[in-house]
C-alpha cells in the first residue's frame, strides 16, 4: 500500500498562496521602479521639507549647515513687508495676464485658420514651432536687437510712420515687462497652436456639415462648435501656462536682470537675487513657498471655475 499523503502544513499553503505569478511580476515591476522611487523622494520630498524648514530660518550659505538660525515667521514677516516682493507679484500678475490668456485666442483662431483654410498646413506647423523648440537665450538676443531704443528695426519702422518718439522698450520701466512678455508669447505660440489643431482633428466633420446645412456661417461654427468642443484642450493649455508663466526666469535674467528699477522682477528672480547673490537661503525659501502658494491657489480657482462650468 502506498504510503499515506502527509497534509501541507497550513503555514506553507498560505505562503505558496502569496506568491502567486501577479505578485511575482508585481515585485519585479516594484524593484524596476525603486530607483527612481528613491531618487523621488530623496530629491522632491526631502527637498521641499528641508525648504520648508529654511523658510522659518536664517542661513548664510556660506556658513555651512551649523549656520542655520531658526527665527520663525520672521522671514514671512520681512516678505509680506518688502517693497520688490509687492513689485515682483504685480508683474507675476501683469506677465500672466498678458502671456496666458491674448496667447490662447490668438493661437486658437490661427489654428481654426491653417485647419481649415490654409494651404501647406505642414509647413506652418512647422514655421510655428520652431522658436518653441530655439533656445530661448538665442530668441532673447535677436528680440534685443529688434527692439533696440535707436538702432532696432522696430523703432526704425515706428519713426517711418511718424511716430518720433517710439518706445524705448526694454530700457524703459513702462514698458520692459511688456516687451518681455511679446518674446515670450511669441515663443510659445506654436505649441499652442499645435496642441490646439491636434485638438480640431477630434472633432467630426459631420458637425460642420450639419451646421452648413442649418445655414450656420463660418464665424457662427467657430464660436458654436470649435470653441465648445475645444474647451479640455483649452482647460490644459490654460493650467499649464498659467504654471508657466509664474516660472519664468532665463529671459528676465539674460534681457534686464529684473530692471530698470525693479520693473521685470518676478519672483522667481527674487528668489535668484537672495539665494544666490546675497547667499540668504532661509529668505529665498520663503519666498519660493509664497510662490508655491499663489500657484496652487490659482491653479484650484482655474478648476473650480472649470468643473462649475
Amino acid at each position: 500500500m502506498e504510503a499515506a499523503k502527509q497534509p501541507v502544513p497550513k503555514i506553507l499553503q498560505e505562503k505558496r498562496k502569496f506568491w502567486t505569478p501577479q505578485r511575482k511580476e508585481a515585485l519585479t515591476g516594484w524593484l524596476f521602479l525603486a530607483p527612481e522611487i528613491v531618487g523621488m523622494l530623496f530629491l522632491n520630498v526631502f527637498a521641499l521639507g528641508f525648504s520648508l524648514y529654511l523658510s522659518f530660518s536664517k542661513w548664510d550659505l556660506l556658513s555651512g549647515v551649523k549656520g542655520i538660525e531658526f527665527i520663525g515667521l520672521d522671514n514671512y514677516i520681512k516678505m509680506f513687508h518688502d517693497p520688490s516682493i509687492i513689485q515682483a507679484l504685480k508683474n507675476n500678475a501683469f506677465y500672466m495676464i498678458m502671456t496666458v490668456p491674448i496667447p490662447i485666442a490668438i493661437a486658437l483662431v490661427l489654428a481654426a485658420l491653417i485647419q481649415n483654410s490654409v494651404f501647406l498646413k505642414n509647413y506652418f506647423k512647422v514655421a510655428f514651432f520652431i522658436p518653441y523648440i530655439s533656445s530661448i537665450i538665442a530668441i532673447a538676443a535677436v528680440w534685443s536687437a529688434l527692439f533696440h531704443p535707436s538702432l532696432g528695426p522696430i523703432n526704425q519702422l515706428l519713426m517711418e510712420f511718424g511716430i518720433s518718439s517710439p518706445p524705448k522698450w526694454l530700457v524703459d520701466p513702462k514698458t520692459s515687462l511688456l516687451s518681455i512678455a511679446i518674446i515670450s508669447s511669441w515663443a510659445s505660440l506654436g505649441y499652442t497652436i499645435i496642441i490646439y489643431m491636434a485638438g480640431l482633428t477630434n472633432i467630426s466633420d459631420e458637425i460642420y456639415e450639419a451646421a452648413e446645412i442649418d445655414g450656420a456661417s463660418a464665424l457662427k461654427k467657430f464660436f458654436a462648435i470649435t470653441v465648445p468642443m475645444l474647451s479640455p484642450t483649452t482647460f490644459f493649455l490654460l493650467i499649464t501656462m498659467l504654471i508657466g508663466s509664474f516660472k519664468v526666469f532665463d529671459i528676465i535674467a539674460f534681457l534686464t536682470e529684473g530692471g530698470p528699477n525693479n520693473s521685470s522682477t518676478v519672483l522667481v528672480f527674487r528668489i535668484y537675487e537672495e539665494g544666490f547673490k546675497y547667499y540668504n537661503m532661509g529668505y529665498a525659501s520663503a519666498i519660493s513657498w509664497l510662490l508655491f502658494a499663489v500657484i496652487g491657489l490659482i491653479t484650484a480657482a482655474t478648476w473650480k471655475m472649470r468643473n462649475e462650468e
